[in-house]
């Protein structure tokens, strides 16, 4: 496993899920990585799906596949009244 400094973080969009906890990202600079979700997120069941904005963790040598870190929140339809 490469050290924290040796890891590509980029932003990406969630476009099809796969067996085994395995997913497509599309990112922001148009690329498709194979991703898969990190121990952590495995750990405290953070459910990931289609269409959801993660933040995905590249190595330099393989820019292909990647590591799911980080699902951010999405915005919530909150009643006002």
């Amino acid at each position: 496993m490469p050290k924290q400094e040796e890891t590509i973080e980029v932003e990406g969009i969630v476009a099809e899920t796969l067996p085994d906890t395995t997913f497509r990202v599309k990112l922001e600079n148009g690329h498709e990585v194979l991703a898969y979700l990190s121990g952590k997120m495995r750990k405290y069941y953070i459910r990931v799906l289609l269409g959801d904005k993660v933040r995905v963790a590249l190595t330099p040598y393989d820019l292909t596949r990647g590591r799911i870190v980080y699902r951010y929140r999405s915005p919530t339809m909150e009643s006002t009244s």
